[in-house]
């Protein structure tokens, strides 16, 4: 495994109930159109294919979350997607996720779909995700 594999599924064990391997990111981080921002308290981890991106999961530290961090990630990951020729940029969130809604609602993001029960929890209940999608035209000034 790679050091930044390693690294990456140290720090998403750390942010997420149900976390990613190392193997996992080995394998994301192998694919075409994958390409990853980092600070040293977080990292975005997207994937560019034609004209489109996706988010496939933005980590923060717990104790540097509420600090700009996911919004700077956000930010860069979503540069970094246009400067690969992405229009249009997806992701999906929990919809009881309402610190992560709300971060990308300030970067533009807007409800595209649902996905009804999508999340399992350890409690054995379902959540729904939601899609979310910007249009990068559409932030331009």
């Amino acid at each position: 495994m790679s050091d930044v594999a390693a690294r990456l599924a140290a720090l998403h064990a750390g942010a997420f109930d149900a976390p990613w391997d190392a193997a996992a990111f080995e394998t994301l981080l192998g694919q075409a159109g994958v390409f990853l921002a980092e600070t040293p308290d977080g990292f975005i981890l997207m994937r560019t294919v034609a004209d489109e991106a996706e988010i496939l999961t933005l980590a923060v530290r717990p104790a540097a979350r509420r600090r700009g961090v996911g919004a700077e990630l956000v930010a860069r990951g979503v540069a970094g997607a246009a400067a690969r020729g992405a229009a249009r940029v997806f992701l999906e969130v929990a919809e009881d996720n309402a610190a992560a809604r709300a971060l990308y609602a300030r970067a533009g993001f807007v409800e595209a779909g649902r996905r009804p029960r999508y999340y399992a929890r350890a409690d054995g209940s379902r959540q729904d995700a939601l899609l979310l999608a910007v249009t990068l035209a559409a932030r331009l000034p």
